[in-house]
């Protein structure tokens, strides 16, 4: 690995020509069973002058910091896992989570989210957390600015892809939809479980009823406005819900899907 590194550093890196995407387009990594690399994880390696450790366990791992993105310079080459870099593939390098390994970074300045195989090692730069490949890069909006503020989790096979919600929402009515407030979980009790599909999260409450409404324009039932604070700031997610099982989620994803809203998923509500 170390020197594949080394033998490239005297090549410019770069975006691929004539790339056109549209980030919506892209679709995500599919997460599956898959044996560790033989000789991609060893107990520790060197770059650079730099010590790594590779993890035990990448159970419950979650991590913040800068994501960057590679291209053009390693296309075509061997990955730390054994894999060929595929800069057109939804995969990404991170220096001690145990390879492959599938996760979801979210990008903290557009909430754009997707889902990557780590397959290689990096990214070696003070502060930067994730490399992703030049097509995961361009779904998150990091293609653009080089690095972006991420945060990723480790998907868990085997564990059911939901976020769970624990608070009780009261509403107040704007419209036909709901504008939803956290109130103490303990005022409430809740039979069952139910479901939520969740389109995305603003910063800003106006484009978050813009999109409620666009929703409304086409037909969708129950869109509600969850707000809450995160880090002494606002946050506003459009959902939809909410759903009596999770199959009826999951249809209503990808009908959603079918319009282009590509980053929706499934919230659990207790």
């Amino acid at each position: 690995m170390l020197i594949a590194i080394l033998a490239s550093c005297a090549i410019k890196d770069g975006a691929p020509e004539n790339y056109a995407r549209n980030w919506r387009t892209i679709e995500d990594a599919v997460p599956q069973e898959e044996p560790f690399s033989r000789y991609g994880n060893p107990d520790t390696y060197e770059v650079f002058g730099q010590n790594y450790q590779v993890m035990d366990s990448n159970t419950g791992f979650s991590e913040k910091g800068l994501a960057s993105w590679y291209g053009t310079k390693f296309h075509g080459q061997r990955t730390s896992s054994g894999e060929t870099y595929d800069m057109y593939a939804m995969t990404a390098a991170h220096k001690s989570l145990r390879i492959p390994a599938y996760v979801e970074v979210t990008n903290l300045n557009n909430k754009r989210k997707a889902i990557v195989k780590v397959n290689d090692r990096g990214p070696f730069h003070e502060g930067r957390v994730i490399d992703l490949s030049y097509a995961a890069a361009t779904k998150l909006g990091v293609a653009e600015t080089g690095t972006a503020p991420v945060k990723i989790r480790v998907i868990e096979m085997g564990k059911p892809e939901v976020e769970p919600v624990d608070e009780v929402f009261v509403g107040a009515v704007v419209g036909d939809a709901i504008v939803e407030e956290v109130i103490d979980s303990s005022l409430e009790e809740l039979q069952g479980n139910k479901f939520y599909v969740q389109l995305a999260a603003f910063s800003s409450e106006e484009n978050a009823m813009r999109m409620l409404d666009d929703l409304k324009d086409k037909k969708f039932k129950d869109v509600r406005i969850h707000v809450d604070g995160v880090e002494d700031a606002m946050l506003y997610r459009v959902r939809i819900g909410p759903l009596s099982s999770k199959l009826i989620a999951e249809k209503l994803v990808l009908q959603l899907k079918e319009i282009n809203h590509n980053n929706v998923r499934i919230v659990a509500y207790k």
